[in-house]
Order: C-alpha cells, then structure tokens, then sequence
C-alpha cells in the first residue's frame, strides 16, 4: 500500500491563495465577499494599504479610530470562505468578523437593517468536512456584543438571531432555478426556516463561524438586509452599514481586550466596563 503524504506549498513566505504574509495583517479582519466591497470598507478608515490581490481574494491592511485592521474578500460560498479563514489563521489573524448582504425572512425586518448573527444553521457543505454535522456553527459573544454596542453607537437600526447559510443562492434559499426549476423541498424551505425563528439566509457564516470554533479563534457576522423575502423587496440599500459597524466592532474588541488585560480577567462579562 502505497503511504500518502500531504502536499505543502513550496512557498513558504506568503499563503496559495490569499497571497498575504504574517507581515500583511492585523489581528482582526473583516471578511466581505465581493473583492470591489474591499474598497468600500477601506474608505471608513483612517488609512490602508493594499497588500494583496489573487483570484477572489482582495487584502488591505490599515487603521480605523487608531486600532489595526484588515479585510480580506472571501469570494462567494462557503468553499472559498474556508479557505480565506485558513490561510489568514495560519499567518496569525485571531478574529474573523463576516461583513455581507443577506435575505431577511421575518416579519419586521426591513431592507437596510442589518442583521447580527448568534449562530447560523450549517445548510452548506463546507463545514461538515471539518466537524460532525451536530457541531454548532456559534458565533463568538464578545464579538456579538462589540457588533451590537457598534450598531448601537452608529444608531442602525439591527436584529440578533440565527442565520441559515446554504451553498446555493437559488434552490438553496427557496429561489426558483433556470425555466422555473424546484428542487425537492425548496418551497417548503423558509416557511420551514421562519417558524424556527431563523433571521435571515445567507452563504458563508455557517463555515467561517465552525472554523474559527474548531480553531479557538474569535467569529461573528453582520449583514445588511438586501431582500426581504417576506414582502418581496429587493434593494442594494445600506451597504455600507455592516462595513462600518464591523470596523467600529474591531476597534471595541481592541478596548476590551485591553480591559480584561488590565482587569486580569480571560473573557469579557458584565462586571467589566469600557
């Protein structure tokens, strides 16, 4: 029998995809899918650099309110998410906060809201080859809080709950396919989601959630509503409220590691203040 071996790439400097060094990125990054959103995230900033640009994956690096950030473009699905959340772990990123549009799918939920992930159901496929399918796709508490004290500060109007991410943005959602295609169920799908009290739907937290818990390393999700799927509407509005509310959140988690250094405490709880 033949013994395999796992190929490593002979670059040893810089990661296969991302094409980023230790030397390329902050502690925390953001991670929008589409590469043109980088530009829009970059623009809150105080400053940034560009440090890479390969395939889907766009990185800057630079500071918002003085604390060090960077955003990294993940493509879309939860494929090339994962792959962006290995490669920026392995060059020493700690947090990972998902920066994206979604589908709402309750009642109450308007376009340009953004939505907060807690924990997101695992309806993609990515994830489960890393752990069993029960494992729960969480999202970090510190980062969840520092995303709510941000939306709260900026004055958003925002909702917290589960999010379902699937592989596919048409008969993964519910959405009709090519001549009107259904797949098996997919009609079903979100009055099935909705009475479970999931938020809203989505292709990639699931994953970037599940790794950085397999991982040790901190997670969350902001989102702004593009379409709501309970009345219909459909608009690119507010897109740059999950950019700015993420950044403002990176800038919060810095204070309150901070804080907790200084208080002697390993995680964040109510007895602390910023």
């Amino acid at each position: 029998m033949t013994e395999t071996r796992d190929s490593e790439d002979p670059n040893e400097e810089l990661q296969y995809h991302i094409e980023v060094g230790s030397e390329d990125v902050a502690p925390s990054v953001l991670l929008p899918g589409n590469p043109e959103r980088v530009e829009k995230v970059v623009d809150l900033w105080d400053s940034w650099d560009e440090k890479a640009y390969h395939r889907e994956y766009r990185t800057a690096t630079g500071r918002y309110r003085k604390t060090p950030i960077s955003v990294t473009s993940t493509g879309i699905g939860s494929p090339s998410a994962a792959i962006a959340v290995e490669e920026l772990a392995r060059v020493g990123t700690e947090t990972f906060i998902r920066v994206g549009s979604c589908g709402a799918i309750q009642e109450g939920m308007a376009v340009g809201d953004l939505v907060i992930t807690t924990g997101a159901v695992r309806q993609e496929g990515t994830s489960a080859e890393y752990v069993r399918e029960d494992y729960p796709a969480t999202a970090d508490y510190e980062v969840v809080c520092a995303l709510v004290a941000a939306a709260e500060e900026l004055g958003y109007d925002y909702h917290t709950g589960l999010t379902m991410s699937a592989d596919s943005f048409y008969a993964g959602q519910g959405r009709p396919g090519f001549e009107g295609f259904r797949a098996a169920g997919s009609e079903a799908l979100i009055d099935a989601l909705q009475e479970a009290n999931v938020k809203n739907v989505e292709m990639e937290a699931s994953s970037i959630l599940t790794l950085a818990n397999v991982y040790g390393l901190r997670a969350g999700a902001v989102c702004t509503v593009y379409a709501n799927r309970v009345t219909g509407e459909f608009r690119t509005e507010g897109e740059r409220k999950a950019a700015k509310t993420a950044s403002l959140a990176v800038h919060y988690l810095e204070r309150m590691d901070e804080v907790k250094a200084e208080a002697g405490a390993e995680r964040w709880h109510a007895g602390l203040t910023l």
